[in-house]
Parts: C-alpha cells; sequence; structure tokens
C-alpha cells in the first residue's frame, strides 16, 4: 500500500507533501489544476521515462519519493533480497530525481538501481489505469496483454514469445544452410588448403625471431671469424702479443720495486689486467671454436625465410601474425563445419519447436481459464452498467502454426443488447458503451492483480447519471480489498470515496509562477466541492443539500 508521496520542483507543484490511507480515496478539481500530475510524478518514480521539460520552471531539479508497505508483498520482498535491494522494516522506498541537464537517477531503499529495476517493483506495487484505456482496448495487442495479465501469465507470454523467436533463428539458420550449402562447401575446402598450408610451415614467433638472429650471424661469419683470429693473434699468438708484453712491463716493474713501494699500486692493477687478457683469450677461443663456417646450413636457413616470407606476402600479414592467422583460420573452419552441420541444425530446430510447442500449449490452458472467466464476470458488471442484456466475449482463434504470442488470437467481442449479435469490441461499440465496458473490464482485472495499489485516471470519461453512481460504488467496494485512488469530474463517484481531496492551483507567486496543492476535504468542505461540481459556477442552497444527500446516501 502507498503510505506517502512526496513530490519536490515537479511541473507546477513547487512541494507537495502526501499521507495516504487504505480504501477509496477520490481526488477532484478544476481542470488544469494538477491533478493529472500526481499521476505523473507516481508514474515517474515507478520507472517510466522522464526528461528536463517535467521540472518547475527555474529550478535545477526535480525529486520524487514514494513508500510502500511491503509487509504483505512476500514476492517483493524476496526480489529486493535477491538484488541487495532490501530494507528492514518491511517498506519500500522508491526515489527517482530528474537533473535539468537531462540527467536521471533511481533509488530503492537508498541503493542506486536502474529503470527497470523501479517499473519491475512498480509492478509489484500499483496499476494505473489511464483514461485513454478504453481506446487502447481496441488494439488487440492490448486485449491479449489484459487477458495474459488476468491469467496470472504475463511471465508466461514472455517465454513463448522468447521460444518462438528461438525457434525462427534455428529455423533461419537450416534454411540459410540449406540455400547455402555449396558456398559452404566451397568456402570449407578453401580454408581446409590455407590452413593445411600453414600448418606445414609450423611456424611460430619464437623461431622467427631465433632465425633472424641466426641469419643475421651466418650471413656475416667470415667477418666474425677474421674478427676472431686477429683478436686472438693480439692478445696472445703474436711476437708482440699484449698478453706477453703485460708480462715483461710487471717483471720489470717488480725488479725496482723495492726500491719505490708506489710502483706496487701499479703491479697489482697489470696483474688484475693480465687475468683480464687471459680471461678474454680462453673465451675468444671458444667463440672461435664454435664459429662454423657451413653453406648448407646458411642456404637451409635462407630457404626457410624465404618460405616465411612468401606466405606473408601472400596473405598480405606480417611474418610474426601468421601464426594467429592459422588460428583464426582454424575458428573459421570450425564455425563453417557447425553450420553446415544440416544435420545438426534440424535437430536444434525441432527441438526449439518443442520447447516453444510445450510453453505455448500451457499458455493456451490458461488462457482458455481466463477468457470464460473474464466473459463472465464483464457480462455480469455490464449490467450493473445500463447495458441489461449486453454480454461480453473472450474469443479465442486458433493460428495454423502459431505465432510469436501463442498458438491462438485473442478478440474481444461484445453485444450492447440481448437481441445483438456478439462482434468485435471496435466494430460494435459506441463511445459510451466502450467507455463502460472499458470500465468493467479494468476493475474486473484489477481484482485479479498482484498490485495493492490501484490508480483510475478519469476512467468514468463518458459516463453520468446513474451509471455513474453504480460505478462510484464499484470502485468503493474493490477498494475494501485494495488501496484505490480515483481521479474523477463525476459528482456521483467523488461522493462514494471514503477520503476526498481536492487539487487546486494557487495565483502565480512573485516569481510569477503557479503552484498545485492537495487540500484533504472535511465533511463541510467536501459538500462543497460536490457542490461545485453539480452546480458550476453559481452554487446554491439546493446544490448543496443535493451534494449533503449524495455523501448522506453513501
Amino acid at each position: 500500500m502507498l503510505k506517502h508521496l512526496s513530490i519536490t520542483n515537479f511541473v507546477i507543484v513547487e512541494r507537495m507533501e502526501l499521507e495516504f490511507s487504505p480504501g477509496f480515496t477520490v481526488l477532484t478539481g478544476e481542470t488544469g489544476a494538477g491533478k493529472s500530475i500526481l499521476i505523473d510524478a507516481l508514474s515517474l518514480v515507478l520507472g517510466e521515462r522522464g526528461d528536463a521539460g517535467q521540472i518547475r520552471q527555474d529550478c535545477a531539479r526535480a525529486e520524487i519519493s514514494a513508500l510502500f508497505d511491503i509487509s504483505a508483498l512476500a514476492g517483493l520482498s524476496a526480489w529486493l533480497d535477491e538484488h541487495d535491494l532490501q530494507s528492514d522494516a518491511g517498506e519500500c522506498l522508491l526515489r527517482r530525481t530528474l537533473d535539468s541537464n537531462g540527467r536521471s537517477r533511481a533509488y530503492i531503499n537508498g541503493y542506486a538501481a536502474t529503470l527497470q529495476q523501479l517499473r519491475t517493483a512498480g509492478e509489484y506495487l500499483v496499476a494505473v489505469h489511464s483514461q485513454h484505456a478504453h481506446q487502447l482496448l481496441l488494439q488487440k495487442d492490448a486485449q491479449r496483454e489484459l487477458l495474459d495479465a488476468f491469467a496470472h501469465s504475463r511471465e508466461l507470454a514472455q517465454s513463448v514469445k522468447a521460444a518462438y523467436k528461438n525457434w525462427q533463428d534455428k529455423r533461419r539458420q537450416r534454411i540459410a544452410c540449406e540455400q547455402q550449402m555449396a558456398e559452404l562447401q566451397n568456402k570449407r575446402e578453401q580454408l581446409l588448403w590455407q590452413i593445411e598450408e600453414l600448418s606445414i610451415l609450423n611456424f611460430s614467433p619464437a623461431e622467427w625471431e631465433a632465425l633472424q638472429s641466426d641469419h643475421h650471424r651466418l650471413s656475416h661469419l667470415a667477418g666474425l671469424l677474421e674478427a676472431a683470429e686477429s683478436a686472438l693473434d693480439i692478445l696472445s699468438d703474436s711476437d708482440a702479443a699484449v698478453f706477453g708484453r703485460i708480462n715483461v712491463v710487471k717483471n720489470q716493474l717488480q725488479q725496482v720495486a723495492g726500491y719505490d713501494p708506489q710502483l706496487q699500486t701499479m703491479i697489482d692493477l697489470l696483474e688484475s689486467a693480465q687475468i683480464q687478457v687471459q680471461e678474454c683469450i680462453y673465451e675468444m677461443r671458444h667463440y672461435h671454436q664454435q664459429l662454423d663456417l657451413d653453406p648448407q646450413s646458411l642456404q637451409e636457413m635462407e630457404q626457410r625465410l624465404t618460405a616465411i616470407h612468401h606466405l606473408s606476402r601472400k596473405y598480405q600479414v606480417q611474418p610474426e601474425e601468421l601464426p594467429d592467422l592459422l588460428e583464426k583460420l582454424t575458428m573459421q573452419r570450425d564455425a563453417l563445419d557447425n553450420a553446415g552441420n544440416l544435420e545438426k541444425l534440424i535437430e536444434l530446430e525441432n527441438s526449439a519447436f518443442q520447447t516453444y510447442q510445450a510453453l505455448a500449449e500451457e499458455l493456451s490452458v490458461k488462457r482458455a481459464d481466463a477468457a470464460q472467466e473474464m466473459s463472465q464476470a464483464v457480462t455480469e458488471s455490464m449490467q450493473t452498467l445500463a447495458m441489461a442484456g449486453g454480454a461480453f466475449s473472450v474469443l479465442l482463434s486458433a493460428l495454423d502454426e502459431g505465432g510469436v504470442d501463442g498458438l491462438e488470437q485473442v478478440e474481444f467481442q461484445v453485444a450492447a443488447h440481448k437481441s445483438l449479435q456478439l462482434k468485435p469490441l471496435a466494430k460494435v461499440a459506441s463511445g459510451g458503451e466502450l467507455s463502460r465496458i472499458s470500465l468493467a473490464i479494468q476493475v474486473i482485472a484489477s481484482r485479479s492483480g498482484m498490485a495493492p495499489t490501484l490508480i483510475f485516471d478519469e476512467v468514468d470519461v463518458g459516463i453520468g447519471g446513474r451509471v455513474a453512481e453504480i460505478v462510484g460504488q464499484l470502485l468503493k467496494r474493490l477498494g475494501r480489498a485494495r488501496q484505490v485512488l480515483c481521479i474523477t469530474h463525476l459528482p456521483q463517484v467523488a461522493a462514494t470515496g471514503d477520503h476526498h481531496w481536492q487539487v487546486m492551483k494557487s495565483d502565480a507567486d512573485e516569481n510569477q509562477q503557479v503552484n498545485s496543492r492537495i487540500k484533504v476535504l472535511d465533511e463541510s468542505s467536501r459538500t462543497a466541492e460536490i457542490a461545485r461540481m453539480l452546480g458550476g459556477v453559481k452554487i446554491t442552497e439546493a446544490t448543496l443539500e443535493h451534494a449533503a444527500e449524495m455523501l448522506r446516501g453513501n
């Protein structure tokens, strides 16, 4: 149940704080006073799209918050727990802000939420029936959705839709496979020889680096050998080799070192240099021994590099990218193998169809039961809405192959009088009859819905007199089981409310802005408001007495 609604800087509302009670609450007021703004604000906090144009003039932000008692809504509590959005007090607080830059934020129990999460929570909490619902009833899609809601089968209908789309996807894949088998086969054969060619190469990025290094070395082997031999000759093999000359200098200094201790430092450095040169000679001899001028090895390496560069140019990639290309082509081949497996696609298509058929048949059973129940309930309601002898029926027409919405087409049919045959609602109902039938359907659908709060936004358009009084009583009875809010221009409906709020628009303030506000009416002010609705501009004593009598009768 809705407990509290707070609206700040929304359209012509500067600030509004409303406390709600159980039962049937009516909202009345002059045209343009802002009655529908209340519904718009509530719709916004329930996840409807908003825009900066809904922000009060010269304000940076609009904010709406709604507090609900959810102690009896186990399903919503479970959903909140599942998404880590639960509160601890058996309540649910929804909040929405709109910034002048167009940015919108949503919160559930203080946690940031998406608009879809707001909508999902809102479906548990509130059902809004708008003044244009009777026009929507002329559309077959709206009729089908209303029947599914009445049958508590919305989720099942969505599952049927998803299963149908999956089946059609598999069917299109199978047909495409049949039509393109030759093309797929040619593509697969091309991939096979490309993969074979790259696989035979057996090439890796590590090999590419090693090949480049080895080829560079072998290409300059003669120069390397000459440099190594020259180095060895200078360091140790020639008569004037560096190693021997260092040894001579060291011996000469050692002979005179006794005359000057400072020479020992130079002798130590020469010994260290002698050791380093000796190590270099050992390493150089080893390096020289490893160098092998093998023309065959160089030729084989050049042939390998030529093969790599050939495929690189052929496939228009860098040499080091050839292994990645092989992996990519292999994946394409695997994909074609799967797509080209006609038997597998037929199997998948059949499985998808069986899933769709099972879900659609389950939905058909639920629709058939709900259609019978709804037909009887609406027909009974029509008898009290000045359509005695009229009948309403939900016709389910089987489709040859089924469709995205199931195995049947849903159509509302009506006979306004006993002597008339049932015909499609769009063809036979007059404006007033359509309004009454629409109201009957909405009230009956609301009885079976899960939302504890029901809002009727001028759904009594086109109704008057005795029928208006009956509609008021109908909503009043509905308010015994649900929280019902109704915006109305009919005094007969307003007089049946358990609570009466008047929406008023004040004159422009010093900032030249109007402001909408709501007043909770007591008995005397309620009599005056109903008299206004009855008598218009001039309110007489007779009008006031009539209004008081209407209130006493309810």
